[in-house]
This record gives C-alpha cells, sequence and structure tokens, in this order.
C-alpha cells in the first residue's frame, strides 16, 4: 500500500513533534544548575526565605531620613549609641550615616 502526501506530511510532523519534545526536555533537564552553597545541609535558604527585619527589632518608629512608619518595612537596620535604627532603604540607611548625629536627635524613638 502506498502512502499519500498528506499521510507522508502527517507522519513527517508527528515524528518532528516527538523530537521537538524530546529535545525540549532534554534541554530543560540539562540546564537546571544544583544550588551551590557553602552553608551546611539543613541550613540553606532561598532568595524568598532571606531574613527580614520586624518593627520589634528596631527602636525607632520611623525612618529617621525620610520618615516612613518601620511597620510598612525595614531594609536594613544601624546600630548607633546603644540603639538599632531601621530604614525603609538602603538610600536612607546611607544618608543616616553621613550625619547620624543629627538624624538620630530628631527620629521618634519608642
Amino acid at each position: 500500500m502506498k502512502k499519500t502526501r498528506s499521510q507522508t506530511a502527517k507522519s513527517k510532523l508527528i515524528v518532528s513533534l516527538i523530537l521537538t519534545a524530546a529535545f525540549c526536555t532534554f534541554a530543560y533537564s540539562c540546564n537546571q544548575q544544583p544550588e551551590i552553597t557553602n552553608a551546611p545541609a539543613g541550613m540553606q535558604q532561598k532568595d524568598s526565605a532571606k531574613k527580614k527585619f520586624t518593627a520589634s527589632m528596631v527602636d525607632n518608629k520611623k525612618d529617621p531620613n525620610c520618615g516612613m512608619p518601620v511597620t510598612a518595612g525595614i531594609e536594613d537596620t544601624v546600630h548607633y549609641n546603644g540603639k538599632v535604627y531601621g530604614f525603609c532603604s538602603d538610600e536612607c540607611k546611607q544618608a543616616f550615616l553621613k550625619n547620624p548625629a543629627e538624624l538620630a536627635k530628631n527620629t521618634v524613638l519608642k
């Protein structure tokens, strides 16, 4: 029995789809990189599990630079004169570090 052109085209299409699926599966599985870390097993953290600062960890109610409430989120902290100051961004932290005495004296503490 002789195959028609449409049957041959269908056969080629099916083979093409199978090969494409096999290649995609192989390429995807080969591109997966293991997470490399020096932390002991069980102590590893993913990026989404980075330590978060909370308002209860700091002594100020508002960001010393911009005045944003620390309850809205704390990006980083600074220890200054026995107090822990929380900041909404790295920019606010850097501004504080340039003139900590001035900004600290105007900061509302808990």
